[in-house]
């Protein structure tokens, strides 16, 4: 009996200690923290909390600017976004790495909906209503972006959005709470990983904190005006999750809410965030928005936006250098106190401790690992699943598809039929040394691999995407009636969606759709594919056309998921 007794008080002495173990290093990350911070001075502390931009297109070696490269050298910049692959990153980090304390920079980059392998627009994956692939299409481009020197994505993007006018639509997972909660949920932890140093791995940035979603009119960095119920019930909940899946940080928004812009609002950031919420990981601001707080007229100058968003809670500023001008002499004038500085300071430095680079700066720059992931078939097999998932059958009224593969000719026409960039849709990264032309599936290309020889594939471009020009209809319409099936594809272009690109009419941009007019008189067995980044109107269509597929845009394998729900081997999500 003592024996047991002896045992079961072993055993929970353990069990008392567990949590002590767990722990440890957490209490000895803030000891590095703190003793790092305490040898910082003003202008290294704002070094931090500064964020500049690189060259977007630079994989190979990097003109520095000399400015730059003195700003780097002493300590000024403590993050940079833009440099991609990992030759890039390791020089600017090099440079950093000259620094009188040696410490290193961040690279985030807008990976929104992948890397080098392209996934569906994160609203085309929303429709696929399938959590664990939005999670793996995440977990691919971390590998990814990870692999080519990146430590941080501007990405989830979680807004509620229900005015498809806005653009930034597209981005996001649509006009549900809940759905787009648990989405959030997902992306975070596809992007996160196991943990935060992981190669794998890169920092999740939750945006746009918070209700940019509902700007007025649909049109981009617009007003909010919002009551406090719509905004904690429809509007907050998707922060939540995200930080519930540890999001590292996020991202303030360009609009104001009820007349305060969020880069300066201390309710969201420090009573909400920081405080109800208890998030530890830093906020950084959207490109310039800390200095556009000048234009909203919130603020007189940028002195006063460094003031305003530093006190609100705001700890990165990207692009504006509101802070890296302005925020030590508000120290010195006692206007700001320094232990605000020190706090946005210390979550910067602990989110580098642990990504493990202090350890070895270089750790997320090797080009084997690079060239590794960056070729790594199964990512592009994942691609054209989540694809395949998420495109949405409108109608089929009369059963046309699935297409048979021996069916004898098919009119293939439309202005998206041969694009092969478009599918990326607005937000897809771009790497210089890529041919897209090769290396995205076009729909020509995805339907002509997956019929059989007996099948005749014939083309027409029929129309441009605008215009008003209607030279190319004679020559579709001759090609449709020779034809047992037509599919025209039709939508919008690329960057018809996405930021900055609001639109009023949300029809069919040019004479699309009287295109799909003259190829129904016809009488031939008509399938209308719709291209978008948002939610288009076609009333003509929809009422008149039997045999409709919503294919949005659809990344790197668009041509084949197309081609797999045509001809029936993939099952589309039905409306």
């Amino acid at each position: 009996m003592k024996k047991s007794i002896s045992v079961c008080a072993s055993l929970a002495l353990l069990l008392a200690l567990a949590p002590l173990a767990q722990a440890a290093p957490a209490v000895d990350l803030d000891a590095k923290v703190e003793a790092l911070l305490q040898q910082m001075s003003m202008e290294e502390k704002l070094g931090q909390l500064s964020q500049y931009s690189g060259s977007s297109s630079a994989t190979g070696p990097v003109s520095f600017k000399g400015d730059l490269k003195q700003d780097l050298q002493n300590g000024r910049v403590g993050s940079m976004l833009n440099v991609l692959g990992t030759h890039s990153t390791r020089q600017y980090q090099e440079e950093a790495m000259r620094s009188r304390l040696k410490i290193p920079l961040l690279f985030g980059q807008d990976v929104i909906h992948g890397f080098k392998t392209t996934f569906p627009l994160p609203l085309a994956e929303s429709a696929s209503w399938d959590l664990a692939a939005i999670e793996r299409s995440a977990r691919i481009a971390a590998t990814e972006a990870a692999a080519s020197g990146i430590h941080w994505t501007f990405a989830p993007m979680v807004d509620v959005a229900r005015d498809p006018r806005w653009g930034r639509v597209m981005e996001g997972a649509g006009e549900d709470s809940y759905l787009g909660s648990k989405i959030a949920y997902a992306r975070v932890k596809g992007f996160q990983g196991r943990q935060l140093g992981d190669l794998d791995a890169v920092m999740a940035t939750a945006k746009h904190f918070a209700a940019y979603g509902a700007a007025l009119g649909g049109r981009d960095y617009n007003s909010v005006d919002m009551s406090e119920r719509m905004l904690w019930e429809t509007y907050l909940p998707p922060f939540k999750a995200a930080l519930d899946a540890g999001a590292a940080t996020f991202m303030n928004s360009f609009n104001d809410l009820n007349g305060i812009p969020a880069s300066g609002n201390r309710y969201l950031q420090r009573d909400i965030l920081k405080g109800a919420w208890g998030f530890k990981g830093f906020v950084v601001s959207d490109w310039g928005s800390i200095g556009e707080m000048v234009a909203h007229g919130y603020v007189a100058d940028a002195r006063g936006a460094a003031q305003s968003a530093i006190t609100a809670g705001s700890d990165m500023d990207m692009e504006s250098n509101a802070y890296r001008k302005h925020l030590a002499a508000l120290v010195a004038d006692k206007q700001v106190p320094v232990a605000l500085v020190d706090d946005a300071v210390r979550r910067v430095l602990r989110k580098k401790f642990e990504l493990g680079l202090f350890d070895d700066p270089y750790r997320f720059s090797d080009g084997a690992r690079e060239q590794a992931a960056l070729n790594n078939p199964a990512h592009r097999a994942a691609a054209r699943d989540m694809a395949g998932k998420s495109i949405v059958l409108l109608k089929n009224s009369q059963q046309l598809l699935p297409l048979s593969k021996d069916v004898k000719t098919i009119a293939f026409i439309g202005p998206m039929v041969k694009a092969s960039k478009d599918n990326h849709g607005a937000w897809a990264v771009t790497l210089p040394d890529v041919d897209y032309a090769k290396f995205i599936v076009s729909q020509w290309d995805g339907l002509k691999n997956k019929l059989s020889g007996r099948t005749q594939l014939l083309y027409a471009k029929g129309s441009e995407i605008e215009g008003q020009s209607k030279a190319g209809f004679a020559q579709a319409l001759k090609i449709a009636k020779q034809a047992d099936v037509v599919i025209v594809s039709v939508g919008e272009r690329f960057d018809m969606s996405g930021e900055a690109r609001s639109r009023s009419n949300l029809g069919l941009p040019g004479v699309q759709e009287d295109l799909v007019k003259a190829l129904q008189a016809t009488g031939k067995p008509l399938v209308v594919l719709i291209n978008a980044g948002r939610p288009l109107v076609f009333n003509w269509i929809a009422d008149n056309v039997p045999t409709i597929v919503y294919t949005w845009w659809l990344g790197t394998e668009a041509g084949n998921a197309i081609a797999d729900v045509l001809v029936g081997d993939v099952n589309p999500r039905p409306n």
